[in-house]
């Protein structure tokens, strides 16, 4: 789960993190009013959309503009670039050209800035340890510096064991170039935001920039947090956080029904139980010459309804010309699985070819099922059969649509 740079700084502000003063902001009044309270005579308008890039990104329809985050020096300029931004479609490098519409502004006051550096924490899957990373080359994407100057990123790997310590700040301090006090505000800054990351299960923190004042303090000019999901029901204040806006409609629906769901942009829609299986159902799709359309996990405990709500995500993407249903049934019952896939298939009108394979727990009470519902499903004896009859449906239905199209045209 992602949340809002405001809303991520106001969680390492809890930590003793050190953030710029700031407020949010729906309206341009609101803007205006934060830009009041925080006092000062310069503030910085950031527009409030969960994708990087904003301060070079454009707005749809003025590429010439200025980008998402902009820094003013009055408050009548506050309210100026709050009108110009609220309600306009705000494209970067994350958010492709489909962009994304800003509704929220978050208004901090501007600070003098000596240097801009880069702070980063995430789980190490090759070491199953936090690994924190910090550059000299803040304001850059992290990426970008890994591909050109990977010699320019630290690493520090937190033995769980001991946790972190001082003196892993202190050498990524000290390895960032860093002197006197603002060595100790470092550290201070690294640790609390260690501490914010563990005792908040978070899966990536990122501080980019974390800049040094010209009165040497060390603060977070830009902070991104990603949760993990499956720790979120110890954290319902943060999962309250959620702005479901800022997700793709059909991933947010998914998560309310307790299905992973991940839309992609084959053709072959896949319903599996399972995330190993469902990785084997996609690449044994493509192995047959297919594409598939999404990774949908229903669980190991799904209900008929949690079929039937998975059923639903999958044909209402209109790119989905079949659909494989894989289940191997072991918590998850082979006749649950059968009767969500009929009530779905029965309420949506199914107009493109089904292939069910089904095997474990009463897998011959749900083939009954199936073949006594008089839909047209097609059933398959094992993986490899499911996938060689999905993709040559598939295939047979484009073909016919491009021979419908070479006919009218002539």
């Amino acid at each position: 789960m992602n949340i809002h740079e405001y809303q991520a700084k106001e969680l390492l502000r809890r930590f003793d993190v050190a953030v710029p003063r700031g407020a949010v902001a729906f309206t341009p009044e609101e803007a205006a009013s934060a830009a009041r309270k925080i006092g000062g005579s310069t503030w910085v308008v950031k527009s409030q959309i969960h994708a990087g890039g904003r301060g070079a990104g454009r707005f749809a329809g003025d590429p010439d503009g200025e980008g998402g985050v902009r820094v003013v020096k009055s408050v009548d300029a506050v309210r100026a670039q709050a009108e110009q931004m609220l309600g306009k479609v705000l494209v970067t490098k994350q958010t492709g050209e489909a962009g994304r519409e800003v509704k929220r502004l978050y208004v901090e006051e501007g600070c003098e800035i000596a240097r801009e550096l880069y702070l980063g924490m995430l789980i190490d899957r090759a070491t199953s340890r936090i690994t924190l990373m910090a550059s000299t080359e803040g304001g850059m994407e992290i990426e970008e510096v890994a591909a050109r100057t990977p010699e320019k990123i630290l690493k520090v790997a937190i033995d769980p064991a001991s946790g972190i310590q001082p003196f892993h700040a202190r050498r990524l301090a000290f390895g960032l170039g860093l002197t006197g006090k603002q060595v100790s505000a470092a550290s201070r800054f690294i640790l609390s935001a260690y501490r914010a990351f563990a005792e908040l299960d978070a899966s990536v923190v990122e501080i980019n920039p974390l800049v040094v004042t010209r009165a040497g303090d060390v603060i977070a000019l830009d902070a991104k947090f990603n949760f993990d999901d499956n720790a979120l029901y110890r954290h319902p204040d943060i999962e309250s956080l959620r702005d479901e806006t800022e997700e793709d409609p059909a991933e947010a629906a998914a998560g309310r029904h307790g299905l992973n769901y991940v839309k992609l942009d084959g053709s072959i829609g896949c319903m599996v139980n399972g995330a190993g299986l469902a990785m084997a159902t996609m690449d044994i799709i493509k192995l047959y010459g297919g594409e598939p359309a999404n990774f949908l996990d229903v669980g190991g405990g799904a209900t008929k309804e949690r079929v039937t709500a998975a059923f639903r995500l999958i044909l209402d993407d209109p790119k989905v010309n079949g659909i494989l249903v894989n289940i191997f049934g072991g918590i998850m019952r082979c006749d649950v699985i059968a009767e969500g896939v009929v009530a779905a298939a029965r309420e949506i009108d199914l107009t493109v070819p089904l292939v069910v394979r089904l095997e474990g727990t009463n897998v011959e009470l749900g083939k009954a099922i199936l073949r006594d519902s008089g839909l047209p499903i097609l059933s398959a004896d094992h993986l490899a059969d499911a996938a060689e009859k999905v993709v040559k449906a598939v295939k047979a239905i484009k073909a016919a649509q491009g021979h419908v199209q070479i006919q009218g045209e002539h």
